[in-house]
């Protein structure tokens, strides 16, 4: 499991620690994966930034998409439940 934002590397290092997630952020604030992938983003204070999704990747390719994340506090268990299922 990784994070993806725009945020730079040193940001991302302490709100991994401040936090306490248990997974790394990627920091990409070129957004070179959105050029690559076109990746949903928005626009907030003059910054281009990520939308929230969720990406399932087997190896190199991206076998499944959760986009729109709503509601985020129960996004986590929809991936969970998806991940767990037979069809997954």
């Amino acid at each position: 499991m990784l994070g993806l934002s725009t945020d730079p590397e040193p940001h991302q290092r302490g709100l991994v620690e401040r936090l306490h997630l248990p997974y790394p952020l990627l920091s990409d604030p070129g957004l070179a994966l959105d050029a690559a992938l076109t990746l949903p983003t928005f626009e907030a204070h003059g910054a281009r930034l990520y939308k929230r999704m969720t990406m399932v990747l087997e190896g190199a390719r991206v076998t499944r998409v959760f986009y729109p994340v709503f509601p985020p506090d129960r996004h986590a268990e929809e991936v969970a439940a998806w991940l767990r299922s037979p069809a997954s």
